[in-house]
């Protein structure tokens, strides 16, 4: 696997991606509150947690129900909420890492309102996968993976020959063009949703990267290209706008 770390790439139109900062902001807070025991009641309890912010297939698509104060935000709002819950570590380094580098660029190239849209549709369409997937399924899911996986989606086909530095197999540093950091990364989410566990949501990261791929042909900005190279940091044009 590809853990990507630095693309290098300059803004042409922002200063400070507002919206990427604050998506990583809002899921390193909840982590710590979450990790540190800082959660009121119940919410400390990690079933509980996620079982509360998560979507649960079987819940979500009318089969089954949970007990009352469950979950706390109306059902189809946890499409959303799920986003921001993250269990691990782990977890939360990793689709952090995803949305620092690629995440910046692609506001960049969408502002800061059509941005966020983006980032929230991409992982309720990656939850709306895994939930079609296991309809019958009472885990919860929670986590920013599909959104991620639209970044990486949109990214691939923005910059597709910008190179990015990464660690390979989770240890050995590489810098690669993004379409085979991208194709590699994809490539292993396929195998995994075939012949992996359910345990993780290999749906629900395909289905996020089909709705990058797609939602990016109409969110990016007008004067933006598909298939470009990407520049260098402190190569490109000054910023010069900083549009929603």
């Amino acid at each position: 696997m590809f853990i990507p770390i630095y693309d290098g790439l300059a803004y042409r139109t922002i200063r400070v991606a507002w919206a990427t900062w604050s998506v990583l902001a809002l899921s390193c807070l909840f982590y710590a509150a979450y990790a540190l025991r800082l959660l009121p009641g119940r919410l400390a309890d990690e079933t509980w947690l996620s079982a509360a912010f998560g979507v649960i297939p079987a819940v979500l698509l009318g089969s089954a129900a949970l007990p009352d104060g469950l979950p706390l935000v109306p059902e189809p709002a946890t499409l959303v909420s799920g986003q921001f819950v993250h269990l691990g570590f782990l977890h939360l380094a990793g689709n952090m890492l995803f949305l620092a580098v690629f995440g910046d660029n692609v506001e960049d190239a969408m502002g800061h309102a059509r941005f966020a849209l983006f980032y929230l549709a991409c992982g309720a369409a990656g939850a709306l996968a895994y939930a079609a997937g296991h309809p019958e399924s009472l885990r919860p899911l929670v986590g920013g993976s599909g959104a991620v996986s639209g970044l990486a989606a949109a990214y691939l086909l923005l910059y597709p020959r910008a190179r990015v530095w990464g660690l390979f197999l989770n240890r050995i540093p590489l810098q690669v063009p993004a379409l085979w950091a991208i194709g590699f990364w994809i490539a292993f989410q396929i195998v995994q949703a075939w012949f992996g566990s359910d345990d993780v949501g290999w749906l629900a990261h395909l289905g996020g990267f089909a709705a990058g791929g797609a939602l990016v042909l109409v969110l990016r900005r007008r004067d933006q290209p598909l298939f470009g190279a990407g520049i260098g940091k402190g190569m490109g044009k000054p910023a010069v706008a900083d549009d929603p």
